[in-house]
């Protein structure tokens, strides 16, 4: 019996641990973005990005979803997030919704608080990606967010815009 069970586990770790390695790069590089957004570390949300990628924000911001190199949509971000007195993006429900050798999806929950001063825009809803494996590590190339709900003061994003580009 123990000899069948350690085979057995033998068998799983085998099979299941390259699925279960890249099942936790693709949510550390998720969670990259938001966190490295948080902490204005943009090297940080930089590396979790292909050169170029596909963003979609039409949900919140209409528009058409645009591609664009990864440091120009990361230096985007670097202009006005600190704008912010704080932010707190936090994305949770990670699940891998296709995974390949190169390619994968995935989509996950989320909800970003951003405080100005004694104002608050707290948003949430889903993300939707589309990554590809570059060497060792995932990248995403496509990033789709869906707004569900929002509350308090949209109009703090060009507050805040203002405030970082004032910083600069």
């Amino acid at each position: 019996m123990k000899r069948s069970l350690i085979a057995m586990l033998t068998a799983i770790t085998m099979i299941g641990g390259p699925a279960l390695a890249d099942q936790t790069d693709i949510t550390r590089t998720l969670t990259d973005i938001a966190a490295g957004a948080d902490r204005h570390d943009w090297t940080r949300v930089r590396d979790a990005f292909a050169d170029h990628v596909n963003i979609d924000y039409t949900s919140l911001w209409g528009g058409d979803p645009a591609t664009q190199p990864a440091d120009e949509l990361v230096a985007g971000w670097a202009a006005f997030l600190p704008g912010f007195d704080s932010t707190h993006h936090m994305v949770t429900n990670h699940a891998i919704t296709s995974v390949s050798e190169t390619a994968a999806t995935a989509q996950a929950d989320f909800t970003a608080t951003h405080r100005l001063d004694d104002g608050l825009w707290v948003l949430g809803g889903r993300y939707d990606y589309v990554l590809e494996k570059t060497g060792d590590r995932w990248v995403v190339t496509a990033m789709t967010m869906t707004a569900l709900w929002e509350t308090g003061d949209r109009g703090l994003v060009a507050l805040a815009g203002e405030r970082g580009a004032g910083a600069n």
